[in-house]
Parts: C-alpha cells; structure tokens; sequence
C-alpha cells in the first residue's frame, strides 16, 4: 500500500511539474512575442521618423536646415494636426476594435500605428540635435529595460498602483494642454519630471499586467491579440518615457 501510496503522489506530482512547465514555456513565448512585436514597431517608428525628416528638410549653401516643399506640406499646413492627432486615434481605435479583430488585423493596424507615430515624431530633429536624441534614446532603453525586468520578476503585487498612476497621466495631459497657451519652461520641466516618475511606474506595472494576461488555454487568435495589446501598452510607455526624458536631457538645435 505505500508503494502505491509512493507511485501515485509521484505520478501526481510530475504532472504537476509538468503542467508548470507548460504553462511557464507558454508564458515566456507569449512574452518575447510581446516585446518582439514592441521592438519592430519602435523601429518602424524610428525608420519612419528619420526618413520624413529627410524628406521635409534640406541644407542650404551656409549649412543652414531649410523645409522642402514636402516639408512645407508636412510641418506648416492644417496636415500637420492630422498626422499629429492620427495616432491618439489609433491607440482608440485598437483599443476598442481589437476584440472583434483578427490576430493579423491587430498586427496591421499596430504597424500602421507606428508609422503614423513616427511621421508624427519627426519633428523632434528640427528641435533637438541627433547625437542627443540618440544619447537620450539608449537612456531611455535602459531604463525601459530595468523596469519592465522588475515588473516581470517582482513577487509584490503592483496593482495597487494603477489608480495613483491613471490620475497622474491624467495630470499630465491637463498640464501639457494648459501649458500649449502659457508656454512656460518651468511648468514643462515640471510636467516631464512628473512624466518620467508616471511613465517608470507604468512600464513596470503594464508589464505585470500583461503577465497576468496570459492564459495557456487561449487559443493563438486570442493569444496574438493579447500580445499585440500588451505590446502597445509597452510601446507608449517607451516612447513617452523618450520623450519626457528629451524634453529634460536633450540638447536644443
């Protein structure tokens, strides 16, 4: 009798370990497709970015920058609230289509997202040099990196700070709008030190979050989904953290 005893907590214990194991290799797939998904859209967006500023700006005889006809069109007409609008409208559109979407129309409609980002985002080399853009982006990875690591390994549970870090976004985006009119360098120093403490929360919390999202008896449409949600999440909370930190540490053309 305890020989059975024996074999059968072994039995039920390899399966145990077993199913763990599942789940665990499931989990890791689903979180490398998240941030393979994440990375190929920061680079569509940073291709898409550089080559429009290419495009939209030239050198005159004495080196000084001058805007092409093309970039006349982009940076000087009622186009350029378009292109500058046009991704908050995707972020909208995805978040509340995604779940009558394929797996495939999610992913095109991310990288056209990202596109759009980075026509909007071309701007920032009329204003900033590119050595410091690409000081501050390598930054910006790293401490994108050591954040999500935390998020993902941490044992404390960050939900609790989801609600304090919604109302600081909110703040943020009231601020921002106000300062459009006052122009205020002070108040924008304070709007993107506020920007990187809300945005180094989120990237660690939108990376437990998106943990718990997995469910190993998900099919692989909903699974792609998921994983296309979770990379957007990352991927506004890598280019906001950029840019709050560019706003702080980038040097002015």
């Amino acid at each position: 009798m305890s020989d059975f005893d024996r074999s059968g907590t072994a039995r039920v214990g390899g399966t145990t370990r077993t199913e763990a194991a599942v789940i665990d290799q499931g989990l890791r797939a689903y979180m490398v497709s998240v941030y393979n998904y994440m990375t190929l859209g920061l680079a569509i967006t940073g291709l898409v970015a550089i080559g429009t500023f290419k495009l939209a700006v030239t050198q005159d005889a004495s080196g000084a920058l001058a805007l092409t006809s093309f970039g006349q069109t982009m940076f000087q007409t009622p186009l350029k609230w378009v292109f500058a609008l046009a991704p908050l409208g995707m972020v909208f559109f995805l978040s509340a289509r995604i779940n009558r979407m394929s797996a495939g129309a999610a992913q095109i409609s991310f990288w056209v997202f990202a596109a759009l980002m980075g026509i909007s985002l071309s701007t920032i080399f009329l204003v900033y040099t590119g050595s410091s853009i690409a000081r501050v982006f390598f930054i910006t990875a790293a401490a994108f990196g050591a954040l999500s690591l935390y998020g993902y390994t941490t044992k404390r549970d960050l939900s609790g700070l989801g609600t304090f870090l919604f109302m600081g976004l909110v703040g943020i985006v009231i601020a921002s709008i106000v300062n459009i009119f006052l122009g205020s360098t002070m108040m924008q120093f304070i709007i993107s030190t506020v920007g990187v403490l809300v945005f180094s929360g989120l990237t660690a919390y939108d990376t437990q979050r998106i943990k718990e999202m997995y469910n190993a008896v998900d099919d692989s449409d909903m699974m792609g989904r998921k994983a296309i949600m979770g990379a957007l999440s990352l991927y506004l909370d890598f280019i906001n953290l950029f840019m709050m930190l560019l706003n702080l540490f980038g040097n002015r053309e």
